[in-house]
């Protein structure tokens, strides 16, 4: 039986991952920092082994990396806040070139890194609403640009370990997720946008999302480790549909009042400054930072072309997969 590590195993996307992996019939070994909440883990507790570990601690790596064939790498540290600055390259950055450097001496089979796609990168475009939407693939060089935020430059870094490690000989493979849409505790990552919707809020900016059902991300996970596909990276997105349309199918689905109030770019600044004063004030994180505002107005697509032809792939219909999660969460919260 093939053992598999999926680091981060207790989050959205590592949860789905292991429990794709045990339904394969893989032994799987969910690595999970002490204290963390194990709630996503709880319908498969006891058909993995979870070990306490961390990222960061080089010997607990080694520890549970003893024996095992894959690695699936999707701990990481998400934020758009400037307080978590040095957490991200610490743990993504840091993190990761200690996965990887461990996978070498290990003589791991494959290492699946879950990058973003924030990771490639936006071009310094101008901030032109009324622009045609520009259009991103996997061959997009990174560029220094103020669009990019502080996780897309730890993502960005953090690829560059992975590469590393393919060019000493370690057999690596990279997915670059779009906004994960899935079942989660909806206070936590993508999932807030449901919340949004639920809670009625009035505004929508103008710019658009591009979004991947959690299910087609760990399917195209379990594919890829299971090919002869190595040295790749391969971008994760079902489609692209604008903030206002998304807001208005979700809350529709809620049986509530859409968002109606465009947001202008001027208001936009307007309330980056005044969510930072009251995250300043009270300690909690802002709803919205400096680089969410900005990327909220901007129109990128990203192209998934490279996943369709070389898996034959198919993603979950757009109105299948909210209408999925937003049951889950009236039935769940």
């Amino acid at each position: 039986m093939n053992r598999i590590l999926i680091t981060g195993a207790n989050g959205l996307l590592g949860s789905a991952t292991a429990k794709r992996f045990v339904e394969a019939g893989f032994e799987v070994l969910a690595l999970c920092r002490a204290g963390s909440d194990l709630s996503a883990l709880k319908d498969i507790a006891s058909k993995i082994t979870i070990v306490e570990g961390d990222i960061l601690d080089i010997v607990s790596l080694e520890q549970v990396l003893d024996r095992v064939d894959w690695v699936v790498h999707s701990a990481a540290v998400v934020s758009y806040a400037p307080k978590d600055k040095d957490r991200m390259y610490k743990t993504n950055v840091e993190g990761t070139a200690n996965v990887v450097n461990v996978c070498l001496m290990k003589g791991v089979k494959k290492l699946c890194h879950i990058s973003s796609i924030a990771a490639l990168g936006k071009p310094n475009v101008p901030l032109k609403l009324s622009a045609v939407d520009t259009v991103i693939d996997e061959d997009q060089k990174w560029e220094d640009s103020p669009v990019n935020s502080n996780y897309a430059k730890t993502k960005y870094l953090s690829e560059l370990e992975v590469w590393r490690g393919k060019a000493e000989g370690l057999p690596v493979v990279i997915v670059n997720p779009s906004v994960i849409l899935g079942e989660s505790d909806w206070t936590k990552s993508s999932t807030q946008l449901f919340k949004y919707a639920y809670d009625e809020h009035r505004f929508y900016s103008e710019g658009n999302m591009n979004y991947v059902d959690v299910k087609d991300v760990i399917e195209a996970i379990y594919q890829l480790m299971i090919s002869d596909i190595e040295g790749e990276r391969f971008i994760l997105n079902g489609g692209t549909v604008s903030y206002r349309e998304f807001f208005e199918k979700v809350a529709k689905l809620f049986n509530k009042k859409p968002p109606r109030q465009k947001v202008s770019p001027v208001l936009t600044e307007i309330i980056w400054r005044i969510e930072a004063v009251r995250s300043f004030i009270t300690g909690k994180a802002p709803l919205i930072t400096k680089e969410t505002a900005k990327n909220s107005l901007m129109k990128f697509i990203y192209k998934n072309d490279k996943i369709l032809q070389s898996l034959q792939f198919k993603f979950t219909d757009f109105d299948e997969t909210i209408r999925r999660v937003s049951m889950f969460l009236l039935k769940n919260h």
